[in-house]
């Protein structure tokens, strides 16, 4: 049977709530493409904090979709639409291009011939078919370029050190390490600490970009690192990094 037969079988057999569910699931996908195109924009502009609030609500939709896609089982009723693929070129503009140019139009890297690794390197890392293990993290480091960019632009990095942490960060897409994939934590209780505390993390780094004053009066942009480590220390923890470099 067809990919085209199967996707009319699954419609047919679905109820209408269910399909009306499952194409607005894609549809909230899909709109992290027009999230990030208008995040290109605003780094046109010049209006960097507004673009880099629109990057996180990017990582907003990508953080929940594939938790509703879970929930409505689209793969059930549409079958003929490759809801990873969507995600996958989705993300590629949002956690690769997007960021990009925004670290090169903020003047954390003086050149544009800086793009190059991370979007060859992270080229690499999406078509991987491990890019994503069988027991649910990431596969070499997952091409979190948006964080990078924010860091970047909103710490007192010099444009010597941000070029340092693109290159390390391009090489370590190489690396085949485990990274902790957030809404696929198995342990309950990790999973909301995780998840949670990334929702925090994004209200506080939004409201530092947005209230410049705030950020530095109540050290905003310094607390949000503690969440960083959290991810890494949990990365390091459940991928099993030991035996990884044994």
């Amino acid at each position: 049977m067809t990919e085209s037969a199967r996707g009319q079988e699954g419609q047919g057999t679905a109820s209408p709530l269910r399909l009306t569910l499952a194409w607005g699931v894609h549809l909230f996908t899909a709109s992290g493409a027009v999230v990030g195109a208008l995040a290109l924009l605003c780094t046109w502009q010049g209006r960097l904090a507004d673009a880099g609030v629109l990057m996180l609500v990017a990582l907003f939709i990508d953080a929940v979709d594939g938790t509703l896609a879970r929930a409505v089982g689209v793969k059930q009723v549409l079958p003929g639409v490759d809801g990873r693929r969507l995600d996958d070129m989705v993300d590629f503009l949002n956690f690769v291009i997007v960021p990009v140019v925004f670290m090169v139009s903020a003047g954390s890297l003086t050149s544009w011939a800086w793009a190059a690794p991370p979007i060859l390197a992270s080229a690499y890392g999406f078509s991987q078919a491990d890019a994503k293990t069988d027991d649910d993290f990431f596969l070499g480091w997952p091409s979190y370029w948006n964080v990078v960019a924010l860091y970047c632009w909103l710490l007192p990095l010099s444009t010597t050190a941000s070029a340092a942490w693109v290159v390390v960060c391009s090489a370590a897409i190489f690396v085949p390490l485990k990274y902790v994939y957030p809404s696929r934590v198995r342990q309950p209780i990790l999973k909301h600490t995780l998840n949670g505390g990334g929702l925090l993390w994004a209200v506080v780094l939004g409201a530092a970009m947005l209230r410049p004053d705030w950020a530095e009066r109540y050290f905003l942009i310094e607390a949000s690192l503690a969440y960083l480590v959290y991810y890494m220390a949990l990365s390091v923890w459940l991928g099993d990094w030991k035996r990884g470099w044994a």
